[in-house]
């Protein structure tokens, strides 16, 4: 035969008796770097191979007298260089892969689904992601039709979230931001990839009756109503024959503003709150005249008026036969969590939530092992590894995608957020 049919000849050998070789190299070559971090020699992927191909050609030539020819040499030759070009590449792609598959992947990593890439923006060295709202807002089965203010309200808002976050997360805390700026009785959302929200909502029920707690009773008593007090605040009410306390559900008075100062959502001339449910009617009064919702968390502006509290059946049916009352208005503390805020950006400390990156130096290693107080100068308050722990000891082992909350000083937090995390 000429040579060019030889060459052919060979390459056509070299693949059937390459396939073998390929796979053991590739694989071997995948599972020493996912293991042992070591990539396997070229020399030693060559030799490995003519081992496999020299037992595979024998085989072939004991079938094919032709093949065992001396007249085959440069078949042979080509051959074998076809052999070893695959082997090498295969256990070049196996190395590959066995650096970039994850060590270490949960359930939980498995199930979380995250967004494309396309849709995050970066915006002062964070990613920030802008949901849109795909299609029309879906009413809930059982609820009313919801509002068509309501609708466009959803639609036309700017809902911009954290990229960082799974789908899921990022599901509950848009509909969770849904509840708290329209007030909405119920919602259901839906997040693709591609950021695109798919909403289901419900109007609300009612504005006083839902914020009775179960097993209570809603009940309104004439007094003199003390400056500033809010939806929310506990109260003690004096009456001949009762003495209790109960949490403010709403509250007018007769009081006047401040010269200059706008009107309070619950003087007579602003009603008793934003909400239309919560006028002047919820407690006996008269119809209010509605104005625009003040900036400020609706208070009292004092004098006589009217206080609706959440109580127990038996005190509820006490206080109705009372004509007033006296409303004295208790304390409920400091929040001890904003007093550590203040107290270190006093001393110059800021907050932050990092993550930790796979194969960083906090990768696979505890909080005591790591050092992080002293490389970094920095102090983790809590960490979620498989669930949160505040204060977490030196004992607290870290893997990839666990969160921290740590403090330090800003250069700090940037430096440990650079090398670390």
């Amino acid at each position: 035969m000429s040579l060019p049919v030889e060459i052919v000849f060979g390459i056509y050998l070299g693949v059937i008796t390459g396939i073998v070789p390929a796979l053991v190299a590739g694989t071997l070559g995948f599972v020493f770097k996912y293991v042992t971090d070591v990539t396997i020699p070229g020399l030693g992927v060559v030799v490995l191979s003519l081992a496999i191909a020299g037992i595979n050609g024998g085989l072939l030539a004991l079938n094919d007298e032709a093949i065992r020819s001396s007249e085959r040499a440069p078949a042979i030759l080509t051959a074998i260089i076809v052999v070893l070009m695959i082997s090498l590449y295969a256990h070049a792609q196996g190395d590959r892969l066995g650096a970039s598959v994850p060590k270490r992947i949960s359930l939980k990593q498995l199930r979380d689904r995250t967004l494309s890439t396309d849709v995050i923006e970066l915006v002062g060295g964070r990613g920030r992601v802008s949901v849109e709202v795909a299609g029309e807002v879906n009413d809930m089965e059982g609820y009313p039709p919801l509002p068509a203010e309501t609708r466009r309200a959803i639609l036309d808002g700017d809902w911009t979230f954290p990229a960082d976050l799974p789908l899921a997360e990022l599901e509950d805390r848009f509909a969770e931001r849904l509840r708290t700026e329209l007030d909405l009785a119920d919602v259901a959302v839906r997040i693709d990839e591609q950021a695109r929200a798919t909403v289901s909502a419900a109007p609300p029920t009612g504005a006083l009756s839902k914020r009775v707690p179960a097993g209570k009773r809603a009940v309104s008593v004439s007094a003199l109503v003390p400056t500033g007090i809010a939806r929310g605040d506990v109260v003690r009410v004096i009456t001949p024959d009762l003495r209790t306390e109960g949490a403010v559900l709403a509250a007018r008075s007769s009081g006047k503003p401040e010269p200059g100062a706008a009107a309070a959502p619950n003087s007579p001339a602003a009603g008793d709150d934003p909400d239309p449910d919560d006028d002047a009617r919820t407690d006996g009064g008269e119809d209010a005249v509605a104005s625009p919702p003040a900036a400020t968390a609706p208070t009292t502006t004092g004098g006589e008026g009217r206080v609706t509290l959440a109580l127990d059946r038996s005190e509820a049916a006490t206080l109705l036969r009372a004509d007033r009352g006296r409303v004295l208005v208790l304390s409920r503390g400091t929040r001890r969590e904003y007093e550590l805020t203040a107290l270190l950006r006093r001393t110059g400390k800021r907050f932050r939530k990092v993550s930790v990156v796979a194969g960083g130096p906090l990768d696979g290693h505890t909080i005591g092992e790591a050092e992080i107080r002293e490389a970094y100068d920095v102090a983790v308050l809590a960490a979620r590894h498989e669930s949160w722990t505040i204060a977490p000891s030196g004992s607290q082992s870290l893997s990839a995608g666990d969160d921290l909350f740590v403090v330090g000083s800003r250069d700090a937090l940037d430096r440990f957020a650079e090398v670390a995390a």
